[in-house]
């Protein structure tokens, strides 16, 4: 009876986890504390297998628009994978967070080394955890990706930045620069960590000059290899030009795969 028990418990939290992410997959699911991971596994073989790490997972991310990525990177033997925590904004705290879910991907047998994709609001997620575990990181993608705390989190989403951060505005406008991704690119660039980012110039949500544009003429500065892909005359919107870049998926597969 303990077993149908918990063979039902399992079954379900499958389910659940796979109608979450709304994707046109069947995703494996697992509990890390009180935060959920998901796998969606190419069966790779041998050790060490490639995975493209995304963020924000989400109830609703990702989901059906990530598809043409996700066909080619299993066609590669390449696993994606990802760790809801919920609207967290790269505080000490949440970083702290995805390292255990990184440990725990690599205990099951996942590359050392991931390649970082962060969409939208994921961008602060992955950068903040990448510039903290540069080594442990195999390339920088982003969609549209929120990098710089002084820009979408201070101007239009000050509550749950506060709330990650465990601060009232006072107390974080004393620290924010030395939280601030943007800021603490140095040892990416050391890492010789490459960035590959698609962006559109018409983006008034996270507009491209406070974000990817800001932190590729950093990076390049420091020695590091960073390149926008500008999709020009569109913003922060579903459409081919940021869902289905050939150079995106060619930069993931290959820094996934070294």
């Amino acid at each position: 009876m303990i077993r149908s028990s918990t063979l039902l418990v399992s079954i379900f939290f499958f389910v659940l986890s796979a109608q979450a992410h709304r994707l046109a997959f069947k995703t494996l699911g697992f509990e890390l504390g009180e935060s959920k991971g998901f796998v969606l596994e190419a069966n790779a073989s041998g050790d060490q297998k490639p995975w493209v790490w995304y963020a924000p997972t989400l109830p609703a991310h990702p989901d059906r628009s990530h598809t043409w990525y996700i066909d080619r990177l299993l066609a590669k033997g390449i696993s994606l994978a990802g760790c809801d925590q919920g609207e967290v904004r790269g505080s000490p705290k949440s970083v702290g967070v995805f390292t255990k879910f990184y440990h725990e991907m690599v205990r099951r047998g996942y590359s050392k080394k991931p390649v970082l994709l962060g969409q939208s609001r994921g961008g602060l997620m992955m950068l903040s955890w990448a510039v903290r575990n540069p080594k442990r990181v195999g390339g920088f993608a982003g969609i549209y990706p929120v990098l710089n705390l002084r820009s979408w989190p201070m101007k239009r989403n000050l509550g749950p930045t506060l709330a990650d951060f465990g601060m009232d505005r006072h107390a974080f406008s004393k620290v924010i620069e030395r939280h601030n991704p943007i800021n603490n690119l140095a040892c990416l660039a050391k890492a010789r960590v490459p960035i590959f980012i698609v962006h559109g110039d018409f983006d008034r949500v996270v507009p491209l000059e406070e974000n990817s544009a800001v932190v590729t003429e950093r990076y390049r500065k420091l020695g590091g290899e960073a390149k926008v892909e500008v999709v020009p005359g569109k913003g922060h919107q579903v459409v081919d030009g940021f869902f289905k870049s050939t150079e995106l998926i060619e930069f993931m597969i290959k820094r996934s795969t070294l």
